[in-house]
């Protein structure tokens, strides 16, 4: 009897295993045809995925990623340019849909932030390894008479 539930258990594992498998799906290509395709993939590459937000949505496999493709691949089918397609996507969904976002006043902190945040971190850096320069030896003991409370104990 114990054999039995244990050959039981064994299959009903190995059956589980390879539910993944069965489960898995071959991504759809957003065309049959491969030039519509490449095109496809092209512009989806150049646009953030809304979901993910740190990959394009030629990289994404977030249901509106697979939408905005099949989306892309249809205003390709109506004759629409790669530009008004671009065009299309930033009107629907603002300037973050683009990985490259356009130079003007409303995206000037995305192109400008991190040098301006490396640049006072430096700056930060430096001046604080200049003030523990100049610091007295004794600054850095850890018995110094100030870390003691006039009532003699800790602080």
């Amino acid at each position: 009897m114990h054999k039995r539930l244990l050959f039981i258990a064994a299959l009903l594992l190995s059956l589980l295993s390879l539910a993944p498998a069965v489960l898995a799906r071959e991504a759809v290509p957003a065309s049959a045809d491969p030039a519509l395709e490449k095109r496809v993939m092209g512009l989806a590459a150049e646009l953030r995925c809304l979901v993910c937000q740190n990959q394009t949505i030629a990289d994404s496999h977030a249901e509106l990623a697979v939408d905005l493709r099949r989306q892309i691949g249809e205003l390709i089918a109506k004759g629409q340019s790669d530009d008004q397609i671009r065009t299309y996507m930033t009107e629907r969904y603002g300037d973050f849909v683009l990985y490259n976002p356009p130079f003007k006043p409303a995206t000037l902190l995305l192109w400008f932030g991190p040098p301006l945040l490396l640049v006072g971190a430096l700056t930060a850096l430096i001046v604080s390894l200049r003030r523990r320069q100049r610091a007295a030896p004794e600054a850095f003991d850890p018995d110094s008479p100030d870390d003691v409370a006039v009532d003699g104990g800790p602080r």
